[in-house]
């Protein structure tokens, strides 16, 4: 019998450590506000076999600190260390006009300008100065990193899902090294 096939998810929050010795945690959150994160509702794993039900105790520089509920002392708050938590992409609002969700642009097919297959999105990266993509190019086996702006995506079209992308050194020519 094949294996059902699970929603899309995203990914809300990383268990950081446990914090304290009445079973509180440390959570790493990718919500807009970090401390919405109970406002989405239970959580899953990674596998999405078991839900969470999260409580905000405060904010922090560090991340949230959260209660589960059943997760009672240090022992128990330890034991989820390094857990991925999850929800169902259905239950999270639509994004604004020019925003996108990650995982909505992962596998999207890359094209020029003139509508030819460049490659496929294979990772969204941020390390905050930027979005960038990375798109695998079809025509070998490397890729290729796109600042995720205007002038190298003018257009994302989730419905055919593609992107068009206008590659760096055709934004900015051929730039002699210094």
């Amino acid at each position: 019998m094949p294996e059902p096939i699970m929603p899309p998810r995203i990914l809300l929050a990383h268990i950081a450590g446990a914090h304290g010795i009445r079973g509180e945690l440390l959570l790493k959150t990718y919500t807009g506000a970090p401390e919405d994160i109970a406002a989405y509702g239970p959580l899953s794993n990674e596998s999405g076999t078991k839900q969470f039900a999260l409580k905000v105790v405060r904010v922090t520089p560090k991340g949230v600190i959260a209660r589960i509920k059943g997760v009672d002392d240090r022992n128990a708050a330890e034991a989820l260390k390094s857990m991925a938590l999850y929800i169902e992409r259905s239950k999270l609002p639509n994004p604004v006009d020019d925003e996108f969700y990650h995982s909505d642009l992962i596998g999207l097919a890359a094209v020029d300008a003139a509508g030819d297959d460049l490659g496929t999105i294979e990772r969204v990266l941020d390390f905050g100065a930027g979005t960038i993509l990375e798109v695998k190019l079809t025509s070998d086996a490397r890729t290729e990193l796109v600042p995720f702006t205007k002038a190298c995506v003018p257009s994302v079209d989730l419905a055919a899902r593609r992107v068009t992308v206008i590659l760096p050194e055709t934004v900015l020519g051929d730039v002699e090294p210094s």
